[in-house]
This record gives structure tokens, C-alpha cells and sequence, in this order.
């Protein structure tokens, strides 16, 4: 299954520890084109929630319900996972437009610091 920076699948973030995302939930595809086009054996991921906060940003995005995304849902931009193929699961539930993933992006690039 070849992953797309920008598409949003449900996957399995159990277990997990302290305040990390956990349970099955859906994630927001992060990692190049590059690393999904050749078969990389992980993906760096955004997990997103449906509990939403106000003016959270930078630490979140929200995006409408749509496609089968049946909720309006937050990208959690502060719980950013590596994980195994294996615990993604492979039906797509909806691609960000390009400004969302603008939007995405230069929240994530406060979050990591690059630019300061």
C-alpha cells in the first residue's frame, strides 16, 4: 500500500504510554512522497481527535467532517508517531486540500522549531 503526504487513515496507536494518542483513531499522513513511494517500512504520522479545543493552535489543525470523516477533528500536531505499515489500516478516509496541508505545515514547523 503506497501511502500520500496529506491523506488521513485510521490507524492503531495501542499501546500507548503517558500522554501519548492511543487507540484506533485516524492520522493524518506526514511523511514524503519520497519514503512512501519506495516501500519504507514506517510512516510518520499526525494523529488527530475529535475532542476540540478552541484557539489551540499551534498545537492543533481542525479540519471539517467529510468523505468518512464523520466528525470535525483535530490534527494533534504535538503527538507526531512513527509508525510500523502494519498498524496503519489501508481505507483511506479523506486527503487534505493543498491550504490545509499548507496550514498543517507551517503549524508542525513552529512545533519542531525550523525557522527559529
Amino acid at each position: 500500500m503506497v501511502y500520500k503526504r496529506g491523506e488521513i487513515y485510521l490507524a492503531n496507536f495501542n499501546p500507548s504510554k503517558g500522554t501519548e494518542a492511543g487507540k484506533i483513531r485516524p492520522c493524518l499522513i506526514m511523511q514524503s512522497d519520497f519514503l512512501n513511494e519506495i516501500g519504507h517500512p514506517s510512516t510518520t504520522v499526525l494523529p488527530l481527535t475529535t475532542q476540540l479545543i478552541d484557539n489551540s493552535a499551534p498545537l492543533r489543525y481542525r479540519i471539517k467532517a467529510r468523505d468518512s470523516l464523520k466528525e470535525d477533528s483535530e490534527v494533534m500536531l504535538d503527538q507526531a508517531r512513527t509508525i510500523d505499515n502494519q498498524r496503519i489500516m489501508h481505507n483511506k478516509i479523506t486527503t487534505l486540500n493543498k491550504q490545509e496541508l499548507i496550514g498543517v505545515e507551517e503549524l508542525w514547523q513552529i512545533i519542531l522549531g525550523f525557522g527559529e
